[in-house]
């Protein structure tokens, strides 16, 4: 009698063995499966979100038909921690263990966000501001030219407080590389002053193969101390940067006094008027070798130069009938 209790008790056992062995076999296979989105989806997983968050998530956006089989995978699998938040690309028929791979080890889909040669602190920050996905309170205004204009990428969910301080980083760097390979005999004494004038240089021209060419022009009249007489200076003085000016500048706005009116002030004004690039600071810092001290525009987008005040005046001449005045 005991022995046939013992052998029915093993024969349970090993039965009950078999069942589970083939329920997980099973429950394997079904985790295994490609799943039902016939394309690449790019979801958002908000930061903070759970696995039961997570799997409804998924529910919704067409990868999962059950959330229950993915949050007993998850567990199951120990697959359930280090979700990773954020703006992820789950591929075309992705099964339940490749979306917790993705989870877990996907990298978040790359944005990137330009800041144009020339913007102000203000429209730097305008430009930020409306760059989807970037999270968080706006910081405070960058000091003016104090960030680098250039492609950055960044991830849904960043904060715009990283964003404007990896800004502000690149033209740190930017400048003090510049700096140091910067020409012998400069009238420029300091990192801040060369930021100053090739913020002016990038107001001057929007042709690239020009700023080396205007920034000697404004080294030119620095050294034979000639004031620097730029238009960009004067709409400054007038905006400080906060908006564009929306006309033509006067004489009585050339005759009329501010902090960075290079009309009336001699030398640089006190801080930049805009953010420049590479380009423009390079140029400042390492100009081409020329005895030009004056330039005009030429009707054509770009400038004519003149080394004499009787060239420049024939120049002018020259724009001013193209303006029909």
């Amino acid at each position: 009698m005991a022995r046939r209790l013992l052998l029915i008790i093993l024969t349970v056992v090993i039965l009950a063995g078999a069942g589970a062995a083939g329920g997980w076999f099973w429950f394997k296979d079904r985790i295994s499966r490609a799943g039902p989105s016939n394309a690449d989806r790019v979801v958002l997983i908000p930061p903070g979100s759970g696995i039961n968050k997570i799997a409804d998530i998924l529910v919704a956006e067409g990868l999962l038909t059950s959330a229950l089989h993915f949050k007993l995978a998850a567990r199951l699998e120990k697959r359930d921690r280090g979700l990773r938040p954020g703006e992820l690309k789950f591929p075309a028929r992705a099964s339940v263990l490749g979306l917790l791979d993705v989870l877990r080890k996907g990298e978040a889909v790359a944005r990137t966000v330009t800041i144009p040669e020339g913007l102000t602190a203000v429209e730097a920050l305008a430009v930020v501001a409306r760059a989807e996905g970037l999270q968080g309170p706006m910081p405070a205004l960058p000091g003016e030219g104090r960030v680098l204009p250039e492609t950055y990428r960044y991830q849904y969910y960043d904060k715009k407080t990283d964003l404007i301080r990896r800004m502000e980083k690149a033209m740190d760097d930017a400048l003090a590389a510049a700096w140091a390979k910067r020409a012998k005999g400069l009238p420029i004494k300091s990192p801040e002053e060369a930021l100053v004038l090739a913020s002016i240089v990038e107001k001057e021209t929007g042709v690239a193969a020009e700023r080396p060419r205007v920034a000697a022009v404004f080294i030119n009249r620095l050294n034979k101390g000639m004031k620097l007489q730029s238009d960009p200076t004067v709409t400054y003085g007038i905006t400080m940067g906060k908006a564009p000016l929306g006309r033509d500048l006067t004489r009585k706005d050339l005759d009329t006094p501010t902090a960075y009116n290079t009309y009336t002030n001699d030398g640089l004004p006190p801080d930049p008027i805009a953010n420049p690039g590479r380009a423009a600071i390079d140029a400042v810092l390492n100009p081409i070798q020329s005895k030009e001290l004056f330039f005009v525009a030429d009707g054509s987008g770009g400038h004519a130069f003149a080394e004499t005040l009787a060239d420049h005046n024939r120049n002018v001449a020259r724009w001013r009938k193209l303006q029909g005045r």
